[in-house]
């Protein structure tokens, strides 16, 4: 049972987890120099898990430091790699730097990416993350962002294993449910907040992860950069 969090109760650390000081935001650059040496000196037999690697921290790099026009073509590359050899964790995390690149194509690639962390057991904490994001640009009364966290809640609960990390995973999906509940339909309580969930079916996966779909097509349109129907049929029916 998802029970009700008081967004307005809870400390709001993405904002000062954002902020850099000048010191880390140096550090931060000749990070990036020194990724950028790293990969001109790769030998070309370098395998291609490891450069993408490379890449994607780079890119990371870049797009911390707001160079996001810098970071997209690296951080797509990688993702081509990624897909590649099938490192389905480390795609949908090159998927998520795409989209904080804050680029043209920022919501295609963020439909990638939650598709992604939906249809792979990668870490929840990607998921979750990738999912938060359809919150942030979703409008308050659409009920894509209740799907959202409801998925984000979903995933946090089966995939999470006991320990400081998974509880933390969890009980920041149970936030954005929260949060999510209270700019959609004014809920302050646990009884309110029960009766949403029933009526947009919340507590069914079997419902609101077909819906999810629904969103992530609606982000995406008709620009896959991936052929999802070859994917799907690699994954093991267990």
């Amino acid at each position: 049972m998802i029970d009700y969090f008081d967004p307005n109760q809870l400390d709001d650390t993405a904002a000062a987890s954002l902020r850099k000081d000048l010191g880390q935001q140096a550090e931060l650059e000749g990070r990036a120099v020194e990724l950028e040496q790293a990969l001109q000196q790769l030998p070309e037999s370098t395998p291609a898990l490891e450069r993408a690697a490379l890449q994607l921290e780079l890119a990371h790099a870049l797009q911390v430091l707001e160079r996001g026009d810098a970071a997209w073509p690296i951080a797509q590359t990688a993702l081509g790699i990624f897909i590649a050899e099938q490192a389905w964790e480390e795609a949908a995390a090159a998927c998520g730097v795409l989209y904080e690149s804050d680029q043209p194509d920022a919501l295609v690639a963020l439909g990638h990416g939650v598709w992604l962390g939906v249809t792979f057991p990668i870490d929840p904490e990607i998921s979750v993350n990738l999912l938060s994001h359809i919150i942030d640009d979703t409008p308050d009364d659409a009920d894509g962002a209740a799907v959202a966290a409801a998925t984000a809640c979903f995933i946090a609960d089966v995939r999470s294993d006991d320990g400081p990390d998974a509880e933390r995973v969890r009980f920041f999906a149970q936030q954005l449910m929260g949060r999510v509940a209270r700019r959609h339909s004014e809920v302050e309580n646990q009884q309110q907040f029960d009766l949403w969930i029933e009526r947009l079916e919340l507590d069914d996966p079997d419902k609101f992860l077909v819906r999810l779909r629904n969103v992530v097509d609606v982000l995406v349109q008709d620009q896959w950069w991936f052929d999802r129907d070859a994917i799907q049929a690699r994954i093991p029916a267990n």
